[in-house]
C-alpha cells in the first residue's frame, strides 16, 4: 500500500507552453542524481500534463507553500488549462525554457527531459535541472526555511500538513 510512505511533500508540475500550459498537482517526484542533477516525476498517461511534457520535452517542479493551498487542491483535483483561470497563481517566463514558472512558488525548477519510462500505470519522466528560481526568504544559506516558509506535504486526500517550527539534529 503505497500510501504508508506519506505524508510527502507536494508540488505543481507546470508543462506546455502559451495556451496550452498546464498545472498538475504530483506528490511522486523526487531527485534522482547529483551530476548531472536529475530530478524525477511520476505521471499517468491519462493526465493531460502528461501529453505536454512528451510534445514539449520540458516541465517545471514548483514549490509551494501553504499560502498556496487552494492552488494546490485545484491542480490535483481538475484537468485541463482552462483550471488555470480558477487559480490565483501568476505565470513567469522561466529562465532557461520556455515553460513558464509560477511567481508565487518557494522554487520553479526547469527541467529538460532526458529520459521517460513506463512503469506500471504511471511515466516516470527524468528532466535535468537546466535553470531554477526561489525566493531567498524560503532558502537560507542554501537550506530551507523550516520556520517561516511553510512548506506543504499532503498527508492523505485532503488533508495536508507543513513542518513542525522545530529541528531536530541527528547528532
Amino acid at each position: 500500500m503505497y500510501r504508508l510512505i506519506y505524508p510527502m511533500r507536494t508540488y505543481l508540475i507546470v508543462s506546455g507552453q502559451g495556451e496550452e500550459t498546464n498545472v498538475m498537482a504530483a506528490d511522486w517526484v523526487t531527485v534522482l542524481s547529483h551530476e548531472p542533477t536529475l530530478i524525477g516525476v511520476a505521471v499517468s498517461p491519462k493526465r493531460h500534463t502528461h501529453r505536454l511534457i512528451s510534445k514539449y520535452k520540458e516541465f517545471v517542479v514548483s514549490v509551494p507553500s501553504l499560502e498556496m493551498l487552494r492552488d494546490v487542491w485545484i491542480a490535483g483535483t481538475k484537468s485541463g488549462p482552462s483550471k488555470l483561470k480558477e487559480m490565483s497563481i501568476t505565470l513567469i517566463n522561466s529562465t532557461k525554457i520556455a515553460t513558464p514558472s509560477i511567481k508565487e512558488a518557494l522554487a520553479n525548477i526547469e527541467c529538460k527531459v532526458v529520459d521517460a519510462r513506463d512503469y506500471g500505470d504511471h511515466t516516470w519522466f527524468v528532466g535535468e535541472i537546466v535553470g531554477y528560481t526561489y525566493k531567498e526568504g524560503a532558502f537560507k544559506k542554501g537550506k530551507p526555511d523550516i520556520m517561516n516558509a511553510n512548506f506543504l506535504a499532503h498527508a492523505a486526500w485532503t488533508d495536508f500538513v507543513t513542518f513542525e517550527k522545530k529541528i531536530y539534529k541527528a547528532e
